[in-house]
């Protein structure tokens, strides 16, 4: 590793030197273990603790078959999937793991007794396989966690209808915490030459994510003057999608739950935000029964701030908590767009503020390719920033994923993986300085 991670510093190795480089053994990886699957059995959610069953292990490095690549991580970052991974829900992932081991002799190397978590990585690539033409040892790239197969027509129009469609480090191993990733070589993009390592492995999942959500066709087609509802303002999703929102000529109407969050939304540019906790919005009277009254409510705070208008898209991933306040306050012929369901999976909410307004309700998981692809040339060009607000050690990745769980961070966490420590990896030193305040505006809160 000494020698790979020597090349990486040089900035003088050439894809030949990287091409001679020995490939080592064995590497540290982040991991759960399949027998330990049950370990929070009977503890509530909040209680699980990935402290507990997230491990840091030497694991052998996995055979590289055609169309993929090994790559050195210098950085990572945590994901909500991965909290997912740690606390084994909704089910274990090795129930993904088996399912994609069965489909051929080449997938077979995932369904191991250990997962490998992460789902972005920055680094180096450091071989490739057979077909492989657009990548070669020693390219600096960041990786989107797409994994299809593509033998199925169905994938050809938009990849993540592919029946094999898959997240990379949470549907598949190998995955980008650790020191050494497989990919397959159509996941790789350019490496943004003015962010670091962890500056950018910090983006991919989530930027990707929200740039299909809002802005792709697969999504909400996001236009100029749009009135756009994000809940979560701030944080891993949100805070991108407040950027794209403002860097596309829409107006973002940001919730968020407290002062501090409400500052970090202003720094973005946004000017109308309701903090939900200060104006005491409880859309649910008990368990069971959502209030109307509350509903109203908000939406006359988002007319006010909007001078009258209501909401032409709604930027959903807190799910059940706030899906029928969603659907009442989108305009006629609005969208809602939803990707995850932080607060619960079932949700409920009058249809008749659906149906008879013609509103619609639109299902976004992460990004294809493309979408991936125009989310970080968008990084790389400077129009859209990373929401790195801290950085952990490989080591304590665990910590890092409690306090992701805990929804004690702002914007994302990265985990240096290869890399000794932060703020190495910057190539257009000119660029970064242009946009340091932004590339750091999560970090100074």
């Amino acid at each position: 590793m000494k020698d790979i991670l020597d090349a990486i510093q040089s900035q003088d190795a050439t894809s030949a030197d990287f091409a001679a480089l020995p490939i080592p053994e064995s590497y540290r990886a982040i991991t759960v273990h399949k027998d330990e699957t049950e370990m929070f059995a009977g503890l509530e959610t909040r209680d699980k603790d990935p402290r507990k069953s997230i491990h840091l292990d030497e694991v052998p490095v996995p055979e590289l078959g055609p169309g993929e690549a090994l790559v050195a991580v210098m950085a990572s970052s945590v994901n909500y999937n991965s909290v997912w991974t740690s606390i084994f829900e909704p089910v274990p992932t090795f129930a993904f793991l088996e399912r994609y081991g069965k489909l051929s002799p080449l997938t077979a190397r995932h369904d191991l007794p250990y997962h490998i978590i992460g789902s972005d990585l920055a680094g180096v690539v450091l071989r490739t396989g057979p077909g492989v033409n657009a990548w070669k040892p020693g390219d600096e790239v960041v990786a989107h966690c797409l994994s299809v197969e593509l033998e199925s027509p169905d994938g050809h129009d938009d990849t993540m209808l592919d029946p094999e469609q898959r997240i990379w480090g949470f549907e598949t191993n190998f995955g980008g915490l650790a020191e050494i990733a497989l990919v397959k070589t159509n996941q790789l993009m350019p490496k943004p030459n003015h962010l670091t390592w962890e500056e950018a492995a910090a983006p991919g999942l989530v930027n990707s994510t929200a740039y299909r959500q809002l802005v792709s066709r697969n999504g909400a087609a996001m236009k100029q003057g749009d009135n756009v509802l994000i809940w979560g303002a701030s944080g891993g999703l949100g805070s991108y999608a407040t950027q794209f929102a403002l860097a596309g000529g829409a107006n973002p109407i940001c919730v968020v739950s407290s002062p501090q969050k409400a500052e970090i939304c202003r720094s973005m540019g946004a000017e109308a935000i309701i903090d939900r906790n200060a104006e005491g919005y409880k859309f649910w009277k008990d368990e069971h029964t959502q209030d109307p009254k509350e509903w109203k409510r908000f939406g006359k705070r988002i007319r006010e701030l909007t001078g009258g208008e209501d909401i032409d898209i709604v930027f959903e991933h807190p799910g059940r908590e706030t899906f029928g306040a969603s659907v009442y306050v989108t305009r006629k012929g609005g969208t809602i767009t939803t990707c995850a369901s932080t607060s619960g999976y079932m949700h409920e909410y009058d249809n008749r503020y659906l149906w008879m307004s013609l509103k619609r309700i639109i299902g976004s998981h992460f990004a294809n390719y493309r979408e991936a692809y125009e989310a970080n040339r968008l990084i790389a060009k400077g129009k859209i920033h990373p929401t790195l607000s801290k950085t952990y050690s490989l080591e304590d990745t665990g910590q890092a994923a409690y306090d992701v769980h805990r929804n004690l961070h702002q914007g994302k966490v990265g985990v240096l993986c290869l890399a000794p420590e932060e703020g190495l990896g910057v190539r257009d030193h000119e660029m970064r300085a242009k946009h340091i305040d932004a590339i750091n505006r999560f970090r100074n809160v």
